[in-house]
Parts: C-alpha cells; structure tokens; sequence
C-alpha cells in the first residue's frame, strides 16, 4: 500500500490524515496546524490527546502539538502562546513517497493578527513522518518592511503511561528557570529527570538529544534552531484546575517542548526556522 494524504473530519475540524506504507499514522489539525496523534509503525500512539479536549474552534485544542507564536506562554502583551495555535492554518503542500508523509500549512498575517500584533508575515510549518519518526519544522518569514521580533515554541504533549515511571534523560548539567518557584534559576545535578510533582522548567541553551525512557520503549528527542527545552506536567492540583483535562489526565502526559523563549528578531525579508524531531525507539 503506497503513503497517502486524506482530508477528513476530526472532533468537526477539518484535518489531515497521513499514512505511510510502512505503517505510521498521524493527524494534523488545520485549525492550529496542530499535530493531534502520530503512531510509528506498529507502535502505540506517542502524542497525548486530552478525553475533554475543545474542538469548537474557541480554544487551542489541550493535547498533541500547539504551535506557540508569536508570543510563548507569557512572554509578552500578547493572549497566552499567541495566536497561532488558534487560528486556521492552510494546506501549503501536500508530498508522498514509498516511505514518507509530508505537509506543509501556512499561515499569514490577516485583519484579525495585525489587531494583535501589526506585523506582516509568513508562518509554515512542515509535518513529516517516515519509518518511526516525526519532523515538525517551523519557519517564520518577514514579509514585511520593518523589523519585528517573536518567540515561539512547540508545546508537544508526549503520552506516557505513567508519568512518575517515566525517566528523561539528557538535561544533566544544564541551567532552567523554575516556574514553579519563583522563577528561580536552578542547575539540574540529577542524572535523569523524574515527575514526582507539579513541574514547568525551562532550560536554556540545551545542546544535547534527550531519552524518554518508560517500561520498555523509549523516545529520542531532538531539536535544532530551537535553543530552550521546556518541561510541563501540572500534576494533580492544576489538573483539576484545567477544564479540558481529566483530573488523572497528568499521570498519561508529559510536555517536552522546542522553545525559543528570548526573542528572535527578522529584518525585513528574512526568515528563522525551528525543528522538532521524535524519534520511536
């Protein structure tokens, strides 16, 4: 059977199904161009989706792949991860080979976005997946006359089947603001990082692949053009505060994410990319 791209209806969204011929899946959102699952071949689904998510288009959808721009989390005048991750992306291109699924959705500055943010623009991003791994490419273009700066990120809710087995490993040695107290500037000393309580960290300037190890699978994850790796998982006090999450909904997720929290800044006509890749081991 060759890889196929379909258009299907999803929760009422309009969305995407990607298959390839060795068997992964995924489905990607047009609204948000959120990626909301992808199973490597004979695998099990890598990508936690909340049971409550929102589909009506009022909110980001809680679960797979937000894409954060031009603003991350509250780093900025603007709502809360900006407004990508809400708005209704387009179907850029669409590629398929014997081993490989490949879009790309684009988003461009309209009378809604310069309300929020006067800049004009191009945003794409490119989903990828082939053999066990998922690409997810970000680039940003000023299409513009003037200088504009953003950040980004791409807020990826991992599934895990038990959070607090779960080990990640890699970030050994590296310095991340806790959120959690006070914004603090702390240094990680652990060989690995274990879930053991509501955790939102950001590490800078992270240089090394990172292992999500659980039971017998893991996960490799990379990035590249991103500098910043932020690690999330409410625990169970903000998990009854979400309404579009189930009050156990922590102990099966937990958010990896390529960010570039200190802003980039494009020239008129130049353009910034940022990768993600997963890695199904």
């Amino acid at each position: 059977m060759p890889s196929t791209i379909e258009t299907i209806d999803f929760h009422g969204q309009p969305a995407l199904r990607l298959v390839t011929a060795a068997g992964a899946r995924a489905v990607v959102s047009l609204h948000g161009a959120q990626v909301l699952s992808w199973i490597p071949p004979g695998g099990e689904e890598r990508l936690y989706l909340s049971p409550l998510a929102r589909f009506d288009g009022s909110a980001a959808i809680r679960g797979g792949v937000p894409v954060c721009f031009p603003q991350f989390a509250e780093l900025g005048p603007l709502p809360h991860h900006g407004f990508a991750r809400t708005a209704a992306w387009s179907v850029a291109t669409e590629r398929s080979g014997k081993d490989f699924a490949l879009v790309t959705l684009a988003l461009s500055d309209s009378d809604a976005t310069r309300a929020l943010w006067p800049h004009p623009f191009r945003a794409e991003l490119g989903i990828l997946i082939e053999d066990s791994r998922l690409d997810l490419e970000l680039e940003v273009e000023n299409t513009g006359s003037e200088r504009f700066e953003f950040t980004a990120a791409l807020h990826t809710y991992l599934a895990v089947r038990e959070v607090e087995q779960s080990r990640l490993e890699g970030l050994h040695g590296y310095d991340y603001r806790d959120k959690v107290d006070a914004d603090r500037i702390r240094r990680d000393s652990g060989d690995v990082l274990l879930i053991e309580a509501e955790t939102d960290r950001l590490y800078q300037d992270v240089k090394r692949p990172l292992l999500l190890r659980e039971y017998d699978r893991s996960l490799g994850i990379n990035a590249d053009g991103f500098p910043d790796v932020v690690v999330w998982n409410p625990w169970v006090e903000r998990s009854v505060a979400l309404p579009d999450l189930p009050a156990n909904g922590f102990r099966h997720m937990l958010c990896v994410e390529a960010a570039a929290h200190r802003p980039v800044h494009l020239d008129a006509g130049e353009s910034w990319w940022g990768r993600q890749t997963l890695v199904a081991l």
